[in-house]
């Protein structure tokens, strides 16, 4: 059995209901087994939600993703129907929005609190704002005993600081894209694994020990070697597998076992 642990097949920017039953027949023939669907908004979180509850073996999380730090936050409150307050600094905006996501989660638990976390890589981001709202998160997962999934893209500095504050959170780097020297910092300042996915068939990065791996799509992104310039999907997870194998000099099996255990054992699967 293989799991994505990370992919927006709820998505209907990105897919509509059919081809999402689509993708979850062909993940299911590709021999993936169980899918975990990341929010990034308030809305897409319960978008999330929604989808798992009509699928078997489909999980949801619930996240704020840093880029939706300042841009969500007005609807959070209306949806939570609240009038939306007028905010003098994105400090005050973000703490009141996390206070709100935080009663909406209460109401159906999800399976990991994500993505959250840090992304410096476009011009006009706001540092405070993003940190803010992190933390938020990280103590909505600390409240639920909820694992999480992290985002974090030209930020590590920043976020081993805020985790320095939050020893007890286990996680997964999503998507990692850094370093040699920050991935030996992970793997030896923390018990958190790393998310590989269609990225690392085409690129340099480097590649984690397979106990410390989560294999994931980020469908629809990011699609693997051969499916390059399609869009991804959960049963692409198969082609990711099979290059690791490769890429590790160990057996499809041996991949397949590990992964898996690793997935069940942070999302108790």
């Amino acid at each position: 059995m293989l799991i994505d642990t990370h992919c927006h097949l709820h998505d209907k920017e990105f897919f509509s209901a059919e081809q999402a039953e689509t993708c979850l027949d062909r993940a299911h023939e590709a021999g993936v087994e169980k899918v975990i669907c990341i929010g990034t908004s308030h809305e897409d979180s319960i978008a999330a939600s929604e989808f798992a509850s009509r699928h078997k073996d489909v999980y949801w999380t619930y996240g704020i993703h840093p880029e939706n730090s300042i841009r969500q936050l007005e609807y959070d409150f209306l949806q939570a129907g609240l009038p939306a307050p007028v905010f003098t600094d994105s400090k005050s905006l973000d703490s009141a929005a996390v206070s709100i996501c935080s009663q909406k989660a209460h109401s159906q638990l999800p399976i990991a609190i994500g993505e959250v976390g840090l992304d410096y890589h476009y011009s006009g981001y706001d540092r405070e704002a993003q940190i803010r709202l992190f933390e938020g998160m990280l103590q909505l997962a600390v409240d639920n005993d909820l694992p999480v999934s992290f985002h974090v893209r030209e930020a590590f500095p920043d976020f081993f600081a805020v985790m320095s504050n939050f020893s007890k959170v286990r996680g997964v780097v999503h998507s990692f894209t850094d370093s040699k020297k920050v991935l030996k910092r992970i793997l030896n300042e923390t018990e958190f694994y790393v998310g590989v996915n269609g990225l690392a068939t085409y690129s340099t990065l480097p590649t984690p020990p397979i106990e410390r791996i989560l294999l994931e799509t980020d469908a629809p992104f990011l699609a693997p070697i051969p499916h390059r310039g399609e869009g991804n999907e959960p049963a692409f997870i198969a082609d990711i597998a099979n290059w690791l194998a490769e890429k590790l000099e160990v057996s499809r099996q041996e991949v397949t076992d590990i992964t898996t255990n690793n997935a069940k054992c942070l999302f108790k699967l």
